[in-house]
């Protein structure tokens, strides 16, 4: 049930976050690094108590932070550098834009905090809305970075943070019919074959997890386009 509704809710969301000027997206998720930034002693008593040391918890929400501003950056250079202006035959202007693809539901993995920013933030960035379930081991710095988000002027629905056993979450999410894309990040590989076989059922976008994956290391855009869609138009000119 908890699935079901954060996807109502989260569909609902998608209209007018998608609407949203790019400008306005990458603000809000300025807004959410400093809203981070200024709760930092408790991130790190939080992954202190999830096993980090205090040096390795203190450089975790400090690269979450960064991480969020990066991808904050991309919000509106993401057109210029994915879309293209074609050449084609005849009095027509044709170009190519990248639009959000949907509702998108991710299996965050157990990193507690950059892993987790690192999955949530290129899914939002482009006008997508987010059903995101956190790390089984840790799940607290999800929860409070769920507070973090209501209070950084995120639209209501735009990202939906649910915990949980995964095993027992990702079977509905993967074979929802109004979800549009799942990120598989946190699911080991056995279970991915079940899993994409699920989501084939309404041909959802799915971004496999990659093994060994380094959530430290410098993010590529790869994870933003991985849920977009690009709309091509015709337009006459010189008629």
């Amino acid at each position: 049930k908890d699935v079901r509704d954060a996807v109502v809710a989260a569909r609902k969301a998608f209209e007018p976050w998608a609407g949203r000027t790019a400008y306005n997206r990458g603000q809000i998720l300025y807004r959410i690094a400093e809203m981070l930034e200024g709760r930092q002693a408790q991130f790190v008593e939080e992954l202190r108590a999830a096993g980090l040391g205090k040096a390795a918890a203190s450089a975790e929400v400090g690269a979450a932070v960064d991480r969020w501003v990066w991808y904050a950056g991309w919000a509106d250079k993401l057109a210029a550098v994915h879309g293209s202006a074609n050449p084609v035959a005849g009095p027509f202007f044709n170009f190519s834009t990248p639009e959000p693809t949907g509702v998108v539901g991710v299996l965050a993995p157990d990193s507690a905090l950059l892993g987790l920013v690192s999955v949530l933030a290129p899914v939002i960035v482009s006008g997508n809305t987010c059903v995101l379930v956190a790390s089984e081991p840790a799940p607290l710095p999800a929860v409070t970075l769920a507070e973090v988000l209501a209070t950084s002027d995120l639209p209501g629905g735009v990202v939906n943070i649910l915990t949980g056993q995964r095993a027992e979450l990702a079977p509905w999410l993967a074979s929802h019919m109004d979800l549009n894309a799942l990120d598989l990040a946190g699911v080991e590989a056995g279970q991915v074959p079940v899993l994409e076989e699920a989501a084939a059922g309404n041909l959802k976008r799915v971004l496999r997890p990659q093994e060994g994956a380094d959530w430290s290391a410098a993010p590529g855009t790869g994870r933003m386009t991985a849920f977009l869609e690009t709309k091509t138009v015709w337009h006459p000119v010189g008629v």
